[in-house]
């Protein structure tokens, strides 16, 4: 394993993490006896195969359902001094609520401190003013702080980047949780204003939303070899080391391994990646155009500057990558998520397109008189069943 400051933590951040979502029993609190001993005892063997490859940072949230009650059973037993334990608490405009979450997920995970407390899913402006306000959460987190049970304060987002970038400027955090890989590189600049203010920086799903690259779509597969598409976007990710840590949110041991394939190739990350990357880009060129390439977001108005409130730069990214890249299964679980993901995946789809006049909403775009087209034609490629994040369902 290698290991990266994690920004003015000082902590020693092993450069994957063990994300605690997909591998607890319910999405819904449970009595302990209600949880099957099989699940347990997986839960168990993922934390000592992370332990034994050098990951010992074990990351969980106050969401995840049963995932802080189920690590409680392990965590106590393990040495303290050798493992980061993160949760993340969601904010709430009523602090006190904050706190009472605190308090469940502390006495579930059943340790004197926890090395990480993430402010989870600042997603909206109002979100943030909810923090941010006096006697709001973030108060809230600095006297856990002050009282000893929390070493560092974060916060996770799905924002906007211009959010994220106005979040890490107020310099209150001590690392970030967001978003950013090879098929979605939008929040550098939230990358590039954690690394000026010092912070650790921790990427989110990088296999999973960052492209389903666990069950990759045979084109991706080609494109990427001789690596693995997840080694691929493993090693791009951490080629940059303002990057500390990638998630891996684990089902089972064995999810691990594919990671690991990734450490002895970070030295000459650079070379291995170059013509990968060049095939990636002229693959993309070939069949999208490069003028479109090179140019399809350039203004482009958000969802809420968008009759319908339909999500133009999403729909047309995820139509980008299905024709590139035959991402369809991606597409099709991210578009789908439009109109049902709240503010964690905001905006609608295009399904409603005649309704609207997106003229004067384009008007800054240069493609404006393509992109009706392009919208209905990622609403036929993707369209279908609405789906639910994990933790609604």
């Amino acid at each position: 394993m290698q290991y990266r400051r994690f920004g003015r933590t000082e902590l020693q951040m092993p450069v994957f993490s063990c994300g605690g979502m997909r591998y607890q029993f319910k999405w819904q609190d449970i009595p302990q006896s209600e949880i099957p001993q099989e699940s347990q005892k997986n839960l168990e063997a993922i934390v000592h195969q992370a332990l034994e490859v050098g990951i010992n940072h074990i990351e969980t949230a106050r969401g995840y359902g049963t995932s802080e009650m189920q690590l409680g059973q392990i965590l106590p037993s393990l040495p303290r001094e050798q493992i980061i334990v993160q949760t993340k608490i969601s904010p709430n405009s009523d602090s006190n609520e904050f706190r009472r979450n605190f308090d469940t997920s502390f006495s579930f995970l059943k340790l004197d401190y926890l090395d990480l407390l993430g402010i989870h899913g600042i997603n909206t402006p109002e979100l943030w003013q909810d923090t941010i306000r006096p006697g709001g959460c973030l108060d809230v987190a600095k006297k856990l702080q002050a009282e000893g049970k929390v070493r560092f304060i974060g916060f996770s987002t799905h924002a906007s980047t211009e959010l994220i970038v106005e979040m890490i400027e107020s310099n209150q955090f001590d690392y970030v949780n967001l978003h950013w890989y090879y098929i979605n590189q939008w929040n550098w600049a939230g990358i590039e204003a954690a690394k000026r203010h010092d912070m650790g920086v921790f990427i989110i799903s990088p296999s999973d939303k960052g492209g389903m690259l666990y069950q990759p779509p045979q084109r991706l597969v080609e494109l990427c070899a001789p690596l693995s598409p997840m080694v691929f976007n493993d090693l791009f990710c951490l080629s940059h080391p303002q990057v500390h840590t990638l998630s891996i949110g684990a089902s089972k041991p064995s999810d691990f391994d594919e990671h690991l394939k990734t450490l002895p190739l970070l030295k000459q990350a650079s070379e291995i990646l170059a013509p990968i990357l060049a095939t990636l880009e002229e693959t993309a060129i070939a069949l999208l155009g490069e003028n479109w390439v090179k140019t399809w977001h350039v203004g482009l108005p958000s969802h809420e500057e968008t009759p319908g409130n339909i999500n133009i730069p999403v729909i047309l990214w995820l139509r980008n990558l299905a024709i590139a890249y035959d991402m369809i299964d991606y597409g099709k679980m991210r578009y789908n998520l439009l109109g049902n993901g709240g503010h964690w995946f905001p905006g609608t789809k295009a399904d409603n397109l005649p309704q609207f006049n997106l003229r004067e909403a384009l008007r800054y775009s240069p493609h404006a008189d393509k992109i009706p087209t392009y919208l209905a034609e990622g609403h036929r490629l993707l369209g279908g069943a609405e789906i639910q994040r994990l933790s609604q369902q």
